[in-house]
Protein backbone atom coordinates (compact mmCIF):
# COMPACT_ATOMS: atom_id res chain seq x y z
CA UNK A 1 0.00 0.00 0.00
CA UNK A 2 2.54 1.97 0.87
CA UNK A 3 4.36 1.52 -2.17
CA UNK A 4 1.55 2.26 -4.23
CA UNK A 5 0.74 5.52 -2.85
CA UNK A 6 4.37 6.11 -3.21
CA UNK A 7 4.09 5.50 -7.11
CA UNK A 8 0.83 7.72 -6.87
CA UNK A 9 2.82 10.65 -5.28
CA UNK A 10 5.58 10.47 -7.80
CA UNK A 11 2.94 10.42 -10.88
CA UNK A 12 1.63 13.29 -9.07
CA UNK A 13 4.66 15.21 -8.74
CA UNK A 14 5.45 14.37 -12.75
CA UNK A 15 2.37 15.80 -13.33
CA UNK A 16 2.52 18.40 -11.64
CA UNK A 17 5.75 19.35 -13.08
CA UNK A 18 4.83 18.43 -16.44
CA UNK A 19 1.63 21.25 -16.20
CA UNK A 20 3.96 23.49 -14.65
CA UNK A 21 6.63 23.23 -17.27
CA UNK A 22 3.88 23.29 -20.06
CA UNK A 23 2.57 25.99 -18.99
CA UNK A 24 6.24 28.20 -18.50
CA UNK A 25 6.70 27.32 -22.26
CA UNK A 26 3.20 28.41 -23.20
CA UNK A 27 3.65 31.67 -20.92
CA UNK A 28 7.23 32.07 -22.21
CA UNK A 29 5.91 32.12 -25.61
CA UNK A 30 2.34 33.86 -25.74
CA UNK A 31 3.08 36.99 -23.41
CA UNK A 32 3.89 39.83 -25.43
CA UNK A 33 6.76 41.91 -24.09
CA UNK A 34 9.09 44.99 -25.30
CA UNK A 35 12.20 45.37 -26.80
CA UNK A 36 14.45 47.85 -27.96
CA UNK A 37 15.06 46.95 -31.35
CA UNK A 38 11.51 48.15 -32.79
CA UNK A 39 12.83 50.37 -35.11
CA UNK A 40 15.82 47.99 -36.23
CA UNK A 41 15.79 45.50 -38.97
CA UNK A 42 17.28 42.23 -38.02
CA UNK A 43 18.03 39.93 -40.92
CA UNK A 44 18.10 36.46 -40.97
CA UNK A 45 20.62 34.99 -43.24
CA UNK A 46 19.47 32.27 -46.24
CA UNK A 47 20.30 28.82 -45.14
CA UNK A 48 20.06 29.43 -40.89
CA UNK A 49 18.80 26.72 -39.02
CA UNK A 50 15.55 27.01 -36.89
CA UNK A 51 18.29 27.02 -33.88
CA UNK A 52 20.41 29.34 -35.25
CA UNK A 53 17.20 32.01 -35.75
CA UNK A 54 16.05 31.60 -32.26
CA UNK A 55 19.21 32.13 -31.29
CA UNK A 56 19.82 34.96 -32.78
CA UNK A 57 16.66 36.51 -32.15
CA UNK A 58 17.18 35.90 -28.07
CA UNK A 59 20.78 37.41 -28.11
CA UNK A 60 18.42 40.91 -29.91
CA UNK A 61 16.28 40.67 -27.16
CA UNK A 62 13.19 39.84 -29.28
CA UNK A 63 12.77 36.42 -28.06
CA UNK A 64 12.47 36.23 -23.99
CA UNK A 65 13.74 32.46 -24.18
CA UNK A 66 15.81 30.10 -26.55
CA UNK A 67 14.54 27.16 -24.63
CA UNK A 68 10.89 27.34 -24.24
CA UNK A 69 10.94 28.31 -28.10
CA UNK A 70 12.65 25.36 -29.24
CA UNK A 71 10.11 23.52 -27.39
CA UNK A 72 7.55 25.10 -28.49
CA UNK A 73 8.70 24.32 -32.30
CA UNK A 74 9.41 20.96 -31.96
CA UNK A 75 5.80 20.25 -30.36
CA UNK A 76 3.85 22.78 -31.51
CA UNK A 77 5.72 24.45 -34.49
CA UNK A 78 6.99 23.96 -37.73
CA UNK A 79 10.69 25.26 -37.76
CA UNK A 80 11.05 24.26 -41.40
CA UNK A 81 8.25 27.51 -42.44
CA UNK A 82 11.04 29.85 -40.78
CA UNK A 83 11.81 32.10 -43.59
CA UNK A 84 15.90 33.91 -44.14
CA UNK A 85 14.48 38.10 -44.78
CA UNK A 86 15.24 41.36 -43.17
CA UNK A 87 12.38 41.72 -40.40
CA UNK A 88 11.14 44.74 -38.27
CA UNK A 89 9.38 43.30 -35.10
CA UNK A 90 6.97 45.43 -33.43
CA UNK A 91 7.22 45.96 -29.76
CA UNK A 92 5.83 44.78 -27.57
CA UNK A 93 5.31 41.37 -29.02
CA UNK A 94 4.75 37.90 -28.16
CA UNK A 95 7.02 34.96 -29.49
CA UNK A 96 4.15 33.19 -31.24
CA UNK A 97 3.63 36.40 -33.11
CA UNK A 98 7.24 36.44 -34.20
CA UNK A 99 7.23 32.90 -35.11
CA UNK A 100 4.32 33.92 -37.49
CA UNK A 101 6.09 36.93 -38.69
CA UNK A 102 8.77 34.28 -39.87
CA UNK A 103 6.50 32.36 -41.42
CA UNK A 104 5.18 34.57 -43.49
CA UNK A 105 8.38 36.12 -45.19
CA UNK A 106 9.49 39.38 -44.74
CA UNK A 107 11.96 41.00 -46.99
CA UNK A 108 13.11 44.96 -46.50
CA UNK A 109 12.56 46.36 -49.97
CA UNK A 110 12.67 50.21 -51.65
CA UNK A 111 9.74 51.69 -53.22
CA UNK A 112 10.61 53.13 -56.42
CA UNK A 113 8.01 54.57 -58.69
CA UNK A 114 8.70 54.88 -62.26
CA UNK A 115 6.05 57.50 -63.58
CA UNK A 116 4.68 57.86 -67.10
CA UNK A 117 6.69 59.34 -69.56
CA UNK A 118 9.98 59.18 -67.66
CA UNK A 119 12.98 58.94 -70.27
CA UNK A 120 15.59 56.50 -69.19
CA UNK A 121 17.49 59.61 -67.95
CA UNK A 122 15.03 60.21 -65.71
CA UNK A 123 14.95 56.63 -64.90
CA UNK A 124 18.90 56.37 -64.07
CA UNK A 125 18.68 59.34 -62.29
CA UNK A 126 15.86 58.06 -59.72
CA UNK A 127 17.40 54.53 -59.50
CA UNK A 128 21.43 56.35 -58.81
CA UNK A 129 19.50 58.28 -56.03
CA UNK A 130 17.43 55.64 -54.65
CA UNK A 131 20.01 52.51 -54.52
CA UNK A 132 23.49 54.33 -55.80
CA UNK A 133 24.86 55.43 -52.03
CA UNK A 134 24.63 52.23 -50.01
CA UNK A 135 28.01 51.21 -50.78
CA UNK A 136 30.98 53.50 -51.43
CA UNK A 137 31.30 53.61 -55.36
CA UNK A 138 33.33 50.70 -56.84
CA UNK A 139 35.54 51.52 -60.08
CA UNK A 140 34.92 48.84 -62.58
CA UNK A 141 31.38 47.65 -61.43
CA UNK A 142 28.59 49.61 -62.47
CA UNK A 143 25.93 47.18 -62.08
CA UNK A 144 27.13 47.01 -58.30
CA UNK A 145 26.25 49.39 -55.42
CA UNK A 146 27.19 52.60 -54.95
CA UNK A 147 26.92 53.47 -58.96
CA UNK A 148 26.25 57.02 -60.27
CA UNK A 149 23.60 57.88 -62.67
CA UNK A 150 25.63 57.91 -65.64
CA UNK A 151 26.96 53.60 -64.63
CA UNK A 152 23.29 53.15 -64.70
CA UNK A 153 22.67 54.66 -67.74
CA UNK A 154 25.19 52.83 -69.51
CA UNK A 155 23.51 49.68 -69.03
CA UNK A 156 20.46 50.54 -70.65
CA UNK A 157 22.67 49.89 -73.83
CA UNK A 158 22.22 46.65 -73.95
CA UNK A 159 19.09 45.68 -75.85
CA UNK A 160 19.36 41.70 -75.44
CA UNK A 161 16.52 41.96 -73.23
CA UNK A 162 14.01 42.88 -76.24
CA UNK A 163 16.32 42.03 -79.34
CA UNK A 164 13.04 39.53 -80.31
CA UNK A 165 10.76 42.45 -79.93
CA UNK A 166 12.92 45.06 -80.85
CA UNK A 167 16.36 44.31 -82.95
CA UNK A 168 17.04 47.70 -84.18
CA UNK A 169 16.46 49.70 -81.11
CA UNK A 170 19.23 51.91 -80.06
CA UNK A 171 18.90 50.98 -76.15
CA UNK A 172 16.09 50.39 -73.68
CA UNK A 173 14.39 53.56 -74.12
CA UNK A 174 10.66 53.07 -74.32
CA UNK A 175 11.86 49.00 -72.74
CA UNK A 176 11.19 50.09 -69.35
CA UNK A 177 7.74 49.53 -67.84
CA UNK A 178 6.41 52.76 -65.86
CA UNK A 179 4.91 51.69 -62.23
CA UNK A 180 5.88 51.59 -58.76
CA UNK A 181 8.13 48.50 -57.51
CA UNK A 182 9.03 46.80 -54.53
CA UNK A 183 12.59 46.42 -54.71
CA UNK A 184 15.30 44.58 -52.26
CA UNK A 185 17.48 47.40 -50.84
CA UNK A 186 20.74 45.73 -52.18
CA UNK A 187 19.08 44.94 -55.86
CA UNK A 188 21.97 45.51 -58.49
CA UNK A 189 21.08 48.22 -61.22
CA UNK A 190 20.91 46.04 -63.67
CA UNK A 191 18.66 43.56 -61.63
CA UNK A 192 16.31 46.46 -61.43
CA UNK A 193 16.79 47.28 -65.08
CA UNK A 194 15.62 43.81 -66.07
CA UNK A 195 12.99 43.97 -63.42
CA UNK A 196 11.35 46.83 -65.27
CA UNK A 197 11.93 45.63 -69.08
CA UNK A 198 10.42 42.32 -67.85
CA UNK A 199 7.51 44.20 -66.58
CA UNK A 200 7.23 45.73 -70.41
CA UNK A 201 7.30 42.32 -71.94
CA UNK A 202 4.46 41.24 -69.45
CA UNK A 203 1.93 43.56 -71.18
CA UNK A 204 3.40 43.55 -74.55
CA UNK A 205 1.15 40.92 -76.03
CA UNK A 206 2.83 38.66 -79.21
CA UNK A 207 -0.41 39.67 -81.29
CA UNK A 208 0.91 43.43 -81.21
CA UNK A 209 3.59 42.69 -83.25
CA UNK A 210 1.57 41.04 -86.01
CA UNK A 211 -0.59 43.88 -85.54
CA UNK A 212 1.99 46.79 -86.22
CA UNK A 213 3.38 44.18 -89.59
CA UNK A 214 -0.60 44.64 -90.28
CA UNK A 215 0.05 48.53 -90.88
CA UNK A 216 3.02 48.74 -91.98
CA UNK A 217 4.88 49.27 -88.76
CA UNK A 218 7.92 47.71 -86.70
CA UNK A 219 6.86 47.00 -82.89
CA UNK A 220 10.19 49.13 -82.73
CA UNK A 221 8.46 51.90 -84.53
CA UNK A 222 4.58 51.77 -82.36
CA UNK A 223 6.65 51.77 -79.38
CA UNK A 224 8.65 54.89 -80.84
CA UNK A 225 5.23 56.28 -81.96
CA UNK A 226 3.56 55.49 -78.45
CA UNK A 227 6.48 57.39 -76.60
CA UNK A 228 5.12 60.63 -78.39
CA UNK A 229 1.67 60.11 -77.79
CA UNK A 230 2.30 59.33 -73.89
CA UNK A 231 4.15 62.56 -73.55
CA UNK A 232 1.80 64.88 -75.69
CA UNK A 233 -1.24 64.05 -73.75
CA UNK A 234 -2.17 61.99 -70.26
CA UNK A 235 -5.86 61.97 -71.60
CA UNK A 236 -6.83 58.75 -72.71
CA UNK A 237 -9.62 59.52 -74.72
CA UNK A 238 -7.37 61.87 -76.91
CA UNK A 239 -4.27 59.11 -77.65
CA UNK A 240 -6.10 57.65 -80.32
CA UNK A 241 -6.72 61.24 -81.76
CA UNK A 242 -2.90 62.19 -81.43
CA UNK A 243 -2.12 58.96 -83.05
CA UNK A 244 -4.24 59.90 -86.49
CA UNK A 245 -2.53 63.39 -86.11
CA UNK A 246 0.65 61.82 -86.22
CA UNK A 247 -0.39 59.73 -89.21
CA UNK A 248 -2.03 62.29 -90.86
CA UNK A 249 1.55 64.17 -90.66
CA UNK A 250 3.73 61.50 -91.65
CA UNK A 251 1.61 60.56 -94.44
CA UNK A 252 1.68 64.77 -95.92
CA UNK A 253 5.80 64.48 -95.02
CA UNK A 254 5.53 67.09 -92.28
CA UNK A 255 7.07 67.29 -89.12
CA UNK A 256 5.61 66.04 -86.07
CA UNK A 257 7.00 69.19 -84.22
CA UNK A 258 6.90 67.52 -81.11
CA UNK A 259 8.83 69.44 -78.39
CA UNK A 260 9.03 66.74 -76.48
CA UNK A 261 11.62 65.22 -78.56
CA UNK A 262 13.86 68.32 -78.17
CA UNK A 263 13.57 67.98 -74.69
CA UNK A 264 14.79 64.76 -75.02
CA UNK A 265 17.77 65.44 -77.40
CA UNK A 266 18.83 68.41 -74.86
CA UNK A 267 18.46 65.60 -72.01
CA UNK A 268 20.97 63.48 -74.31
CA UNK A 269 23.44 66.10 -74.92
CA UNK A 270 23.11 66.99 -70.89
CA UNK A 271 22.01 70.58 -71.65
CA UNK A 272 18.60 70.27 -70.02
CA UNK A 273 17.93 72.46 -67.70
CA UNK A 274 14.01 72.34 -67.62
CA UNK A 275 13.47 75.58 -70.26
CA UNK A 276 13.51 74.59 -73.96
CA UNK A 277 15.41 77.42 -75.82
CA UNK A 278 15.68 78.14 -79.45
CA UNK A 279 18.71 76.56 -79.74
CA UNK A 280 17.53 73.41 -78.47
CA UNK A 281 14.30 73.73 -81.35
CA UNK A 282 17.59 74.18 -84.47
CA UNK A 283 19.62 71.26 -82.98
CA UNK A 284 19.88 69.09 -86.07
CA UNK A 285 19.50 65.74 -84.72
CA UNK A 286 17.18 62.87 -86.35
CA UNK A 287 15.19 63.25 -82.82
CA UNK A 288 14.38 67.22 -84.03
CA UNK A 289 10.67 67.04 -85.45
CA UNK A 290 10.44 70.25 -85.53
CA UNK A 291 12.65 70.47 -88.45
CA UNK A 292 13.01 66.38 -89.46
CA UNK A 293 9.89 64.50 -90.87
CA UNK A 294 9.22 60.64 -90.46
CA UNK A 295 9.63 59.15 -87.07
CA UNK A 296 12.36 59.98 -84.79
CA UNK A 297 14.72 56.70 -84.47
CA UNK A 298 13.67 55.47 -80.76
CA UNK A 299 11.04 56.40 -78.01
CA UNK A 300 11.72 58.82 -76.24
CA UNK A 301 10.23 58.27 -73.34
CA UNK A 302 8.88 54.93 -70.92
CA UNK A 303 5.47 53.75 -72.50
CA UNK A 304 2.19 52.55 -71.16
CA UNK A 305 -0.11 50.25 -73.00
CA UNK A 306 -3.02 52.88 -74.09
CA UNK A 307 -0.18 54.73 -75.60
CA UNK A 308 0.50 51.26 -77.30
CA UNK A 309 -3.07 50.32 -78.43
CA UNK A 310 -3.55 54.26 -79.60
CA UNK A 311 -0.37 53.48 -81.65
CA UNK A 312 -1.85 50.26 -83.28
CA UNK A 313 -5.12 51.46 -83.42
CA UNK A 314 -5.46 55.20 -84.68
CA UNK A 315 -8.19 57.19 -84.71
CA UNK A 316 -9.14 58.28 -88.63
CA UNK A 317 -9.03 62.15 -88.60
CA UNK A 318 -8.66 65.42 -90.54
CA UNK A 319 -6.78 67.20 -88.15
CA UNK A 320 -2.92 68.50 -88.61
CA UNK A 321 -2.86 70.66 -85.68
CA UNK A 322 -3.75 70.45 -81.68
CA UNK A 323 -2.80 72.93 -78.51
CA UNK A 324 -3.59 72.76 -74.74
CA UNK A 325 -7.39 73.62 -73.98
CA UNK A 326 -6.76 76.16 -71.19
CA UNK A 327 -10.74 76.61 -70.99
CA UNK A 328 -11.29 73.47 -69.83
CA UNK A 329 -7.27 73.43 -68.36
CA UNK A 330 -7.37 69.81 -67.53
CA UNK A 331 -5.04 68.58 -69.63
CA UNK A 332 -7.20 67.76 -72.91
CA UNK A 333 -6.84 69.81 -76.26
CA UNK A 334 -8.46 71.83 -78.81
CA UNK A 335 -8.16 69.98 -82.28
CA UNK A 336 -7.93 72.15 -85.46
CA UNK A 337 -7.79 70.78 -89.50
CA UNK A 338 -6.31 74.34 -90.36
CA UNK A 339 -3.36 76.62 -89.25
CA UNK A 340 -5.54 79.60 -89.22
CA UNK A 341 -7.73 78.03 -86.41
CA UNK A 342 -5.03 76.68 -85.12
CA UNK A 343 -3.34 79.66 -84.93
CA UNK A 344 -6.32 81.57 -82.96
CA UNK A 345 -5.99 78.56 -80.40
CA UNK A 346 -2.31 79.18 -80.08
CA UNK A 347 -3.14 82.74 -79.13
CA UNK A 348 -5.10 81.55 -76.25
CA UNK A 349 -2.85 79.14 -74.93
CA UNK A 350 0.10 81.75 -75.09
CA UNK A 351 -1.96 84.46 -73.48
CA UNK A 352 -2.66 82.07 -70.69
CA UNK A 353 0.66 80.98 -70.29
CA UNK A 354 2.10 84.49 -69.87
CA UNK A 355 -0.98 84.89 -67.35
CA UNK A 356 0.20 81.80 -65.34
CA UNK A 357 4.38 82.95 -65.71
CA UNK A 358 3.26 86.31 -64.48
CA UNK A 359 1.18 84.94 -61.47
CA UNK A 360 4.06 82.44 -60.92
CA UNK A 361 6.41 85.44 -60.72
CA UNK A 362 4.18 87.20 -58.80
CA UNK A 363 3.69 84.54 -56.15
CA UNK A 364 7.30 84.17 -55.82
CA UNK A 365 8.01 87.60 -55.34
CA UNK A 366 5.52 88.61 -52.03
Amino acid sequence: MKILSFVFGLLAIAVITLCGFSYWVYSSVSQTRTHDKADQYIKIEKGSTPRDIIAKLSAEGIVPSETATMIYLRFLGDGSKLQAGEYQFPSPISTIQVLKQLEKGEDRTVKLTIPEGFTRFDIAKRIAEKFGKAQPQTVGAPDSLGYDDKAVLALMDDISLIRDISPSAPNLEGYMYPTTYNVPRDARAADIIKLMVEQFRKFWKPEWSDAARRIGRTPHEIVTIASLIETETSVEAERPIVAGIINNRLAKNIPLGIDQTNVYIAKMLGKWDGTIHKSDLEVDSPYNTRIKTGIPPGPISSVTESSIRAALEPKPNDYIFYVRNVELNDGSHWFYSSAAEFEKGKAKYQQWLEKERQEKRSGENQ
